[in-house]
């Protein structure tokens, strides 16, 4: 993967307050943990529409592009920012888009892990036990909750007085 050129200019803050650009994409990537099967992928689409930046924006990676258009945003499953109608062409095809509900008016492509069966071939998964039938018999009942008692207030300081009759000022 290759290194990206780092901003100069100041950023505005992410919602933690804090707003860095990275060195390269392997270490923006890895800083939000986004699965190594879509790295490569990742780093195709951003070859494709000619990205120049990427800054650390908290739940994201925003992904300043060189020439028009709006910065893509990198999660873990997903990346946002295609205009509609763009045509965003990868080795394997044209990338699918769909429309974003969160950041009209664009549009994103789903990373190739979601896409994978839940369960990878050589791991084994966890077998639930059926679950054991409750025992009918019937519970105690519960012991009635203590009640609070009221040992008046201080005159002088008004603090609450406790079981022996002291208050703040005694």
């Amino acid at each position: 993967m290759r290194s990206l050129n780092v901003m100069k200019e100041v950023q505005g803050p992410t919602p933690a307050g804090t707003s860095r650009p990275y060195k390269s994409l392997a270490d923006a990537l890895r800083a939000h943990r986004v699965p190594e099967e879509n790295h490569a992928f990742i780093a195709e689409i951003l070859d494709a529409v000619g990205v120049t930046t990427l800054i650390d924006r908290g739940r994201y990676i925003e992904a300043l592009r060189r020439g028009e258009g709006a910065p893509l945003h990198i999660g873990r499953t997903y990346t946002n920012g295609f205009a509609e109608g763009e045509q965003v062409v990868l080795r394997s095809g044209p990338l699918r888009l769909q429309p974003s509900e969160g950041r009209p008016p664009y549009w994103y492509a789903t990373h190739p892990s979601e896409f994978l069966d839940a369960a990878p071939v050589g791991k084994r998964t966890a077998v639930r036990k059926p679950a054991t039938p409750r025992a009918t018999a019937e519970r105690p009942p519960r012991a009635p909750k203590s009640v609070e008692r009221d040992y008046g207030v201080c005159d002088v300081c008004f603090m609450v007085r406790n079981a022996a009759g002291n208050c703040g000022c005694d």
